[in-house]
């Protein structure tokens, strides 16, 4: 009785390991998966699409250059997660950031990375238009910095027009901006939290949606130091004050109003 027994058992091992190498990474990032668990996944369902948008710049002496890049990637993982029939894909890191001569803006300040606004509309185009040729049916973008959201918008519409006559559609969802800005901003005038303080860019708000993501994209000692000036430190508000705590109840917005507002845009297609 024990040889047919363990013949059985190892039938049954080896097809439960077959059966495991047959089934597709559970990540939801377009960059986990092979070509074919891709193609698999478009079959099974997952036909949306999230680009993440971010941008390097500077972001005060505490808050790391990549902070949109890494905002933007988690986010939309979240988002994906949420959503169920959604991949994300890899994150655009290079967008309008000002001048170079004369340097404007972020510009100014080292690791600051620009491109032309034609060039940055002309890499979303190209991405939608792979993203359609792989099988995905709504292309969203998601923009984490505020500069090139009329951009996103320029080239959502441009796409739609082109693509009326074929079931893809493509999306500029500003509701996230809205969410991770206005939104978090009254959100923390509400407890008592001045606009100055609050500020516009590596200040309370800033600083604190980045603790929630990630606190590696902040330097403690740094944020510690007094702000100064913003023409010189690059700091809009005051980051001193700023938590992981204060961070999530804006994380936690920013995922729900754009899932919302993506099935919505969807709904009306």
């Amino acid at each position: 009785m024990r040889r047919p027994t363990l013949r059985l058992l190892l039938v049954a091992v080896l097809a439960a390991s077959a059966t495991a190498r047959a089934q597709p990474p559970a990540s939801v990032f377009l960059e986990d998966l092979t070509s074919p668990e891709l193609a698999a996944a478009i079959r099974a369902g997952k036909t949306t699409i999230l680009v993440p948008i971010g941008g390097t710049e500077q972001n005060g002496p505490h808050m790391v250059l990549g902070k949109h890049n890494v905002r933007a990637k988690v986010l939309s993982g979240k988002i994906a997660r949420a959503l169920g029939d959604a991949l994300v894909a890899p994150v655009i890191a290079y967008v309008p950031e000002g001048s170079v001569n004369p340097p404007t803006g972020h510009m100014r300040y080292p690791g600051t990375i620009t491109v032309p606004a034609a060039v940055y509309r002309k890499v979303l185009d190209s991405a939608a238009r792979s993203f359609r040729l792989a099988g995905f049916r709504d292309i969203v973008f998601l923009g984490d910095h505020g500069d090139y959201q009329k951009d996103n918008e320029i080239v959502a519409r441009q796409l739609d027009r082109e693509w009326a006559s074929t079931p893809v559609r493509v999306y500029a969802i500003v509701e996230y901006y809205r969410a991770a800005t206005d939104g978090f901003a009254k959100n923390l005038k509400a407890r008592g939290y001045g606009e100055a303080e609050i500020g516009l860019h590596a200040g309370l708000a800033d600083t604190s949606l980045a603790l929630a993501v990630d606190p590696g994209l902040v330097r403690p000692e740094q944020q510690q130091s007094p702000p100064g000036t913003s023409a010189l430190s690059g700091v809009s508000g005051d980051p001193r004050r700023a938590t992981a705590e204060l961070g999530k109840p804006g994380i936690d917005a920013i995922v729900t109003q754009s899932v919302a507002a993506i099935r919505a845009a969807v709904a009306h297609r």
